[in-house]
Formats: C-alpha cells, structure tokens, sequence
C-alpha cells in the first residue's frame, strides 16, 4: 500500500466516524411537549471551540484506530516470513509472507534470470501461492533443459525463523516438486535442506551470485576437503557438488565449461561448428568424467573428458571407453610409482607408510595397484597411470587376531580405535546412523526407508544400514565400537 493510498483511507475513515449530517438530524426531531428548562446561554466562540475539539478528539481516535489496522495489515500482508531458493545451476530466490503468498521473486545468476525471462523476470509470480510459483519455475527449467538428464539434481532450501513452519514447507515444497517432475517422466533427484541465516555465508552467496541454500551446500564440501576453493565450488552446479560430497571430495574437477572446451579441441571444432551440446557430470564413477554430446551435422557424438585431469579419453561410446589413455607395455608412465603411493595415501588421509606397489595392465592401459596399511585399516587403491586418477578404492578394517583358548575378555583389542566384541562398547544404532548419513553427506531429513541392524563379523559388533536418499540406496557397515565406516555401497534407487 502506498502511502498516498494510506492518507485516503485514513481521510474516508474520519469522515465516517464523524459525518456532516446536521441538517438531516434536524428534520427527525419533531416539537416535543414538557417542562421549559432554562438553559443558560454561553458565548457563540465557546461552543464553537469546544464543538472544534470535540471533533478533533473524535478524528485523532480514528486516526490512532485506522492507522493501527493498517499498519498491521501492512506487516502481515508485506513482512517476509521465509525464503525459499531453488537451485540446479540456475539459483533463484523467493520470498513470501505468513500467507505463503509471493512478494519477491529474482534470479540471483544469468542462468537463473533467464529462466525467469518468461515470466516478467520473476514479478509476474508476485501474488502467487508459493506452491503455484515453485511449481511454474521447476516447469521451466524442465523446459530449458536443466532436470533432463537422469542423474539432475535440484536443490530446495527453506530459511525460517519458525522452525516448525520451515520444515512443513520443506516437505510440502519436496512432494510437489517430485509431482511436476514425475508428470514430466523425470528421473531429478530432489535434494532439500533446511537453513539458518548466517551473515558471513549470505555475504559470500551474493558476492558469488547464488543463494544462501547452495551457499550451505559449498560449506558441506569444504568441511570434507578444506583445500578446495570457495569461488571455485560456488560455480558448480548441485548434482556436481552431490557428486562431491557422496566421492569425498578428492579434488576439484574441471567443471562443465572446461570439458565443453576440451571435447571441442580434441574434435577440433569451434564454437560455430555444433548445432547442439551437452555437458552431463559423472563424477561419481569409478572414472570420474564429464560426458560431452555434441550434434555436428545432423549426427550426435559423445566424448568423455576426465573430471580432474582434463583429458580427452575418446569419442563415441563413452560407457565402453578405457579409463585412460592405453600406455604399450614397456613405455615410461606419466605417473610414477611414488606420484601413485602419495595419489592414494592423500586420498586415504594417511602419510608415508610402507606400501605394496606394482604395475598392472587392464584392456591395454597401465595401472598402479597400491596397497597400505595404516590405523587399524588396509587399503587398497587401484591408479591410472597416465593421468593419476583414482579407479578404485577399498577401505577395510583388519582383521582381530584371536588366540587360541584364550578367553573373549582377554583377547587383543581391535585396532583402529575399536576392540572385540567382548571387550567393546557400543555407540548405539542412532550414532551408527548418524555416522552413515555423515559419510554419504545426506541430512536425516532426506533420508527414506531407513534401516539398521546390528550383526557380528569375525567376533566384532557391526550396525548394517540401509537407507534411500535423492535418488540412490544406501549400504553402510559401522564397527558398533568405534562408529567407523567399514564398507559402503551406493546403487541407483530403482
């Protein structure tokens, strides 16, 4: 409401209060019949004043009364209440009010204005029900092409200063976006999470150009790689910061642009000889990549550019392509033994400890397999040799060794900070499952289909969890002493 808008209602409601009716008041009152009671006679200029403040008395309680119902209309019809931001690689932000109506909605990067272009830059939404406005912003990034891929990933962040609140939008935001994307034969992952405001973090979310809600999902990296780039995150789209997390974050990929770049150079075209690309994340692959599908002349071909390194590892059928470029045996690899040893104890975490290293060859390229142990673990590493990259990875704890006739109770303790299942305590399944969740870098809010159960492997007490979470299953084995993650597994939830 304006405030020209206000002043006129205040005006109507004082005239309504106190009407300049006299005329009509004197014509109902007939000639009465009684006693004459002399009244005596004051001067014309007192009664006027006291008529005048009379009247002003009246019209200042009005005022006070309108004034006091249209400030509170004002506040409950315009008062933020909760912002809600979407994100994919488009980040977009709405505001709305107790009511749940639309007062702002802005697209905090390009990509996220342009796909707010078609509805007046985001103000024709203003009005709406919020479930109306998120519904139609989901539509149109269906239509532009960013949910269309089977591994996409949406994120939807509530902040709200009544908790309760928050946590009903976000579940009733969650079920209808899951609707538009089922009615569109979507497989979207829908990630949610719920947030506090945070000056320094919405600080660093403007200055980048997203919301407060990726904002959090950047910190959710960097607490599992410090050594990462804040900046550097922030340009990267949900489903590559879900990869991330789900991998462990061992490095900084290259990101969508760069591999748009380097398939371009290997095929040698440039930027006017497609008609058609793009650029699908797969970092959470035993060969983490970048599939790249390009149309040039009418025909469609894929190349896969390796996430950390770049390079271009070969056109056409990217599921069925070698990790790496092949090494003929007897060739000097790019990655030395030594770059293979410090590759995988950087990615366990572990410093100088003797390790078993030796050269294999699978289909034709060269491999380091790497073996260690250290804190009560063996580890197992499998490196390719041209460019470093991690094909695969074991953990595992070691096993107890049990002397015979020797009683449970005085049996050596479990290494790696867990002892016996004798000997051992337990941590209980609610901090098994909340030590699952941590590794898989889900929110408990998030995960479905939950389960645990405790079981017993070579005389240890371990939890087995399941559980489902923005598109996949979960399998986790927690040592019951130590909480320690023992072995993971995650499929795509069918």
């Amino acid at each position: 409401m304006t405030e020209r808008e206000l002043n006129e209602r205040l005006r109507q409601a004082v005239e309504n209060a106190a009407p300049d009716d006299l005329e009509a008041i004197l014509s109902r009152c007939g000639n009465g019949k009684g006693t004459v009671i002399e009244m005596k006679k004051t001067s014309s200029a007192s009664s006027g004043r006291k008529r005048r403040y009379m009247g002003l008395v009246a019209a200042c309680l009005a005022l006070v009364l309108v004034a006091g119902g249209g400030g509170l209309f004002y506040q409950q019809a315009y008062a933020v209440a909760s912002v809600i931001s979407l994100d994919v690689n488009p980040s977009i932000e709405l505001t709305v009010n107790k009511s749940e109506k639309v007062l702002s909605c802005t697209g905090l990067n390009e990509e996220g204005r342009t796909v707010l272009a078609d509805m007046g830059g985001g103000s024709d939404l203003k009005g709406a029900k919020l479930d109306v406005a998120v519904n139609a912003i989901v539509g149109a990034l269906v239509r532009s092409g960013y949910l269309d891929d089977l591994d996409s990933a949406i994120l939807i962040s509530v902040e709200d200063s009544d908790a309760d609140r928050g946590a009903r939008l976000q579940q009733e935001l969650v079920a209808s976006v899951d609707g538009v994307l089922q009615g569109a034969s979507n497989q979207t992952a829908v990630l949610s999470q719920s947030v506090t405001a945070n000056k320094a973090l919405d600080d660093q979310a403007k200055q980048n150009n997203i919301s407060t809600g990726k904002a959090y999902l950047v910190e959710r990296v960097l607490a599992v790689n410090g050594s990462l780039s804040f900046d550097a995150l922030a340009g990267l789209s949900v489903e590559e910061l879900r990869d991330l997390l789900t991998t462990g974050a061992p490095a900084m990929p290259i990101g969508k642009d760069a591999a748009l770049q380097a398939a371009l150079a290997y095929a040698g075209l440039g930027e006017g000889d497609y008609s058609w690309a793009e650029v699908d994340p797969e970092l959470d692959e035993a060969t983490p990549y970048y599939e790249v599908e390009l149309i040039v002349n009418g025909q469609e071909t894929d190349y896969g550019v390796h996430a950390y390194t770049g390079e271009v590892i070969q056109g056409a059928n990217v599921s069925a392509m070698n990790p790496g470029p092949a090494l003929p045996q007897g060739s000097t690899p790019a990655v030395t033994q030594a770059d293979a040893e410090a590759i995988a104890m950087a990615h366990a975490g572990v410093q100088d400890v003797p390790a078993v290293t030796k050269q294999d060859y699978d289909d034709g390229a060269l491999r380091w397999d790497v073996e260690f142990r250290a804190d009560g673990y063996e580890y197992e590493y499998e490196i390719d040799a041209a460019t470093g990259a991690i094909l695969s990875s074991q953990k595992e704890a070691e096993p107890v060794p049990v002397t015979p006739n020797v009683p449970a109770a005085q049996q050596p303790a479990q290494s790696g900070g867990s002892t016996a299942s004798s000997s051992s305590g337990d941590i209980g399944a609610d901090a098994a499952k909340t030590a699952a969740l941590a590794h898989a870098g889900v929110d408990a809010s998030q995960a479905s289909r939950m389960k645990c159960e405790q079981d017993y492997d070579d005389g240890r007490l371990e939890y087995e969890i399941e559980f489902a979470a923005g598109g996949y299953e979960y399998e986790y084995t927690i040592d019951a002493g130590s909480g320690a993650v023992l072995d993971h597994e995650r499929d795509r939830d069918d």
